[in-house]
């Protein structure tokens, strides 16, 4: 699919145009626009990964959210479920500031990498299968990329644990038969034909509806990031 490095996939996938669908929300969505954010020019594109391409830690969300990533065009930028995540990340050391409002707030990841098994904004947050399938070979070519130093994911959700393993096998690690079931806190080694494995982390994901409900607390949070993050060699606080 792609021959260059992260930076060529980031603009190709920008440029993906593959599900019709998808295609026609977020455009709408970026035309219609939040009443709060009517002066903002929506991105109304795919969003790439966010992070350095020698990341040695992964994080895997879901896809991104309507007036948050299609808004700002950045991985879980200004909205509430990436308040919690950046905040955490800053929390145990791995992000230079706690918030993210927009591309060009300064905030820089440290030895970590965000993205997700689908790129454009779903309606009702909701991927259906063959998006999510359609979209795959371009967390493929990203796990690629990122192979000789990546060290360890976490994965926030069902959803992305199910779309991510197939990923993982195409990108050459070993993903354990019968597949391993998603649970927060679960952890999975996946060894790999070459080179060294992969530590594998589940996580809730960082959703309004797990994060008000407090099925994910910050604390939670920041425990799964800072086992993970020790598991890729990252210092933490």
């Amino acid at each position: 699919m792609d021959t260059g490095g992260l930076p060529v996939l980031d603009q190709r996938i920008a440029g993906c145009r593959a599900c019709p669908r998808l295609v026609d929300w977020r455009e709408e969505v970026a035309r219609t626009k939040r009443a709060a954010f009517t002066d903002w020019t929506y991105w109304g594109r795919p969003v790439p990964g966010f992070g350095p391409d020698d990341a040695s830690l992964l994080i895997v969300g879901l896809a991104p959210a309507a007036h948050g990533g299609n808004r700002t065009g950045r991985m879980f930028t200004g909205d509430r479920s990436g308040d919690v995540l950046y905040r955490a990340l800053y929390d145990v050391g791995l992000a230079s500031q706690p918030t993210a409002v927009s591309a060009d707030d300064g905030l820089e990841l440290l030895g970590v990498r965000v993205t997700s098994p689908v790129h454009c904004a779903p309606p009702a947050n909701k991927p259906t299968p063959a998006e999510r399938d359609t979209c795959r070979p371009w967390l493929v070519r990203e796990l690629e990329l990122l192979r000789p130093t990546l060290r360890a994911v976490v994965v926030l959700g069902a959803f992305g644990w199910q779309a991510a393993l197939p990923a993982f096998a195409g990108a050459g690690w070993t993903v354990p038969r019968p597949r391993p079931a998603f649970a927060h806190g679960r952890q999975v080694t996946l060894d790999a034909v070459e080179g060294p494995g992969l530590r594998l982390f589940g996580c809730f994901h960082v959703s309004q509806r797990n994060t008000f409900t407090g099925r994910l607390t910050p604390e939670m949070l920041r425990e799964v990031l800072r086992t993970a993050a020790d598991a890729a060699g990252l210092p933490t606080r």
